[in-house]
């Protein structure tokens, strides 16, 4: 059975910072390409963070560049997000994500609020 398990969400002031955490299992982690993406109310999924297999390569969305940092173990199958200098606009609904041409697996989310 597939899981990803995301943890870390919270209330935080602007300025503050995170670091969110996916934990994966039924599936091989390692051979998959690892995403973040998050979901404000009222508004389209918009991808955060994109790391590659080896975690060689890192993509981030415009928005969180020079904000964000995507990584991975692959020993332990995890995937961190961690977001410094956060504002207002950053509180969504976090979701990690696994995709691969054979696979597409989501977790159920981790709330981030940032707010004074």
């Amino acid at each position: 059975q597939v899981q990803l398990v995301e943890s870390g969400g919270a209330l935080v002031q602007p300025g503050g910072s995170l670091r969110l955490s996916c934990a994966a299992s039924g599936f091989t982690f390692s051979r998959s390409t690892m995403n973040w993406y998050r979901q404000a109310p009222g508004k389209e999924r918009e991808l955060v963070a994109t790391i590659s297999r080896t975690g060689s390569t890192t993509n981030y969305g415009d928005s969180v560049k020079g904000r964000f940092t995507i990584s991975r173990d692959n020993a332990k199958n995890t995937v961190h997000l961690e977001m410094n200098s956060l504002k207002p606009e950053d509180t969504a609904v976090y979701y990690c994500n696994a995709r691969e041409i054979w696979w597409d697996y989501w977790g159920q989310g981790t709330q981030v609020t940032v707010s004074s």
